[in-house]
């Protein structure tokens, strides 16, 4: 099934998400944020699905947001992405990503609430919140120093430089590292692996392992108090009006 650039299929017990807009590096919408939304609420509550697929087409996990789309978002000070990220966060099943390019802002975010991320070796990653005057989201202020230290959080979050998928690997945000052409598969081999094994057992171990879900929460929500407070600032604005002036020439 098809809707707008997000795809999405089923199959023995593994609901993958494939983000369809190769053209703009999977850049995400506001509509593609309501798609993948709906769908991860729905991967949830549906017995039937088990596990949790995400990866991208063309050359691209995801550029993150499309600039132009998530300005035209906000509703009250809080953007469409918002939904997605709150789902996304407190899913209750195995999520493995394939990496297949590059993973920029909410794409490389989304990394730390995965179970299993493969990447490519030619992917690129990046967290370019402090470049549009932002802050980040997605708990990774919380998530991010826990997995890498904090200095090498501090590193890749202040500079917002690209950093590769073995640098990814060796901080622990990447699982494996593999050849883009056998990384869906292999993505999907253990997909569907997790999706042949006890459920309640699963569930449990991910609980144990995630640790405590309302102190991710809570950095979530701190995090977009201050991220909805910088995206009205002048200093965001002035970044976001001049990204776009440049992207119609």
């Amino acid at each position: 099934m098809t809707n707008g650039h997000v795809t999405v299929t089923e199959n023995d017990g593994v609901l993958a998400i494939t983000l369809n807009r190769a053209d703009k590096k999977n850049a995400l919408t506001n509509e593609m944020y309501d798609i993948m939304g709906d769908t991860v609420a729905r991967a949830d509550s549906t017995d039937a699905v088990r596990v949790l697929l995400i990866t991208g087409s063309g050359d691209s996990f995801t550029a993150g947001n499309d600039i132009t789309s998530f300005r035209s978002g906000q509703a009250g000070g809080r953007t469409r992405a918002h939904g997605f990220i709150d789902c996304f966060a407190r899913l209750k099943k195995p999520v493995v990503a394939a990496v297949n390019g590059l993973a920029i802002g909410i794409g490389a975010t989304m990394l730390l609430h995965c179970d299993i991320v493969y990447a490519a070796q030619a992917a690129r990653l990046r967290f370019p919140f402090v470049d549009l005057g932002l802050v980040p989201e997605n708990a990774s202020s919380l998530l991010l120093p826990r997995l890498a230290g904090y200095q090498r959080a501090a590193d890749l979050m202040l500079t917002g430089r690209f950093f590769s998928a073995a640098e990814a690997y060796e901080i622990g945000l990447v699982s494996r590292v593999l050849p883009g052409e056998a990384l869906l598969e292999q993505a999907t081999a253990v997909a569907r692996t997790l999706a042949t094994k006890p459920v309640q057992a699963l569930a449990a171990t991910r609980r144990l392992l995630k640790g405590d879900l309302d102190e991710i929460l809570a950095r979530k929500d701190q995090e977009s108090a201050i991220f909805n407070e910088r995206l009205q600032s002048q200093e965001a604005q002035a970044i976001f009006a001049a990204f776009v002036a440049g992207s119609r020439r």
